[in-house]
């Protein structure tokens, strides 16, 4: 073992724990998160923040004339056309 007692170092740690960490292949401890749910429980999870903040009034609401702006804009940087 080395005199450096970070644990997070390899040399610090049982040959057997640095064999079980190689057979993982870089592979995450854990499956879940986010990114990998299916698309409709994403879906459901950013839709009840999005209704919880239009409820507590923090959500912004965009004017007609906001939201044409906003759709130029969105069409120059993504390449469309313009009419």
């Amino acid at each position: 073992m080395s005199d450096n007692s970070n644990a997070g170092n390899f040399a610090n740690r049982p040959h057997e724990d640095v064999i079980g960490a190689a057979r993982k292949g870089g592979q995450a401890s854990h499956a879940g998160g986010f990114a990998s749910m299916d698309a409709d429980k994403q879906h459901n999870i950013a839709s009840q923040g999005g209704h919880a903040s239009q409820q507590s009034g923090h959500a912004h609401h965009f004017s007609s004339e906001e939201a044409r702006e906003a759709g130029r804009k969105g069409g120059r940087s993504s390449g469309g056309t313009q009419e």
